[in-house]
């Protein structure tokens, strides 16, 4: 049986990080931090890289995420997404690594996607 959680976050933190070895502007890095707010209430720190412009691009992320859902259930994951961000997207992407889970969501596994609507940005985690 599966089970879907709905996660709205705000972006807290966006600290530019160097990538050793990699010349010119084509691609950048980003340490980004996030509070969760609603349907599991954390926080997060996602190393996440980007190329393109504004006329396309697309990003990676790996992404750790602690927090406790509402019915008392707590601990870590790590998350892996990314997408194509033009008009129309609809590139987006996600999983839960299996076996990076702690605590209460030791044993989740399953898939992410980030969904933006008229309140901001946030995850479907469906696990399986």
């Amino acid at each position: 049986m599966s089970e879907t959680i709905t996660a709205r976050f705000d972006v807290t933190g966006w600290d530019p990080a160097d990538l050793p070895g990699i010349d010119g502007d084509w691609v950048g890095a980003v340490t980004m931090r996030k509070t969760y707010t609603e349907g599991l209430i954390g926080e997060s720190v996602a190393h996440f890289i980007s190329s393109g412009d504004e006329s396309g691009r697309g990003y990676l992320a790996a992404e750790r995420v602690t927090g406790t859902l509402a019915d008392g259930r707590s601990g870590a994951f790590t998350v892996h997404h990314g997408a194509l961000q033009h008009p129309d997207d609809d590139s987006a992407f996600g999983y839960i690594v299996t076996g990076t889970g702690t605590g209460d969501f030791a044993h989740f596994s399953g898939t992410a996607r980030i969904v933006h609507d008229e309140t901001g940005p946030f995850f479907v985690f469906t696990l399986d």
